[in-house]
């Protein structure tokens, strides 16, 4: 499922781990959802995630989270965003 956002940009779900998680990502917790206002690298390779409500979470290096990720678009065009890319030989 992807949500276009009216300045061009699309949200789409991502799944994401200690390695790939940033500022920015909406998390859904307890049926809440949370956006990464800021993050922390913890010994091991996990991150303490600090959410705008002032929570924490912390994920460790198997952890596995689906999050929506705003992506912009080139040009504005969210059709752009969906469309597959084609390259020549």
């Amino acid at each position: 499922m992807k949500v276009v956002a009216p300045s061009g940009a699309v949200l789409s779900p991502v799944e994401i781990t200690s390695a790939s998680v940033q500022r920015g990502d909406v998390i859904q917790v307890g049926g809440q959802q949370c956006r990464v206002a800021d993050l922390f690298q913890l010994p091991g390779g996990a991150k303490r995630l600090v959410f705008d409500s002032g929570e924490l979470l912390t994920i460790h290096t198997m952890t596995r989270l689906v999050v929506l990720r705003l992506v912009r678009v080139r040009g504005g065009d969210p059709a752009h965003a969906l469309a597959t890319r084609r390259h020549r030989r």
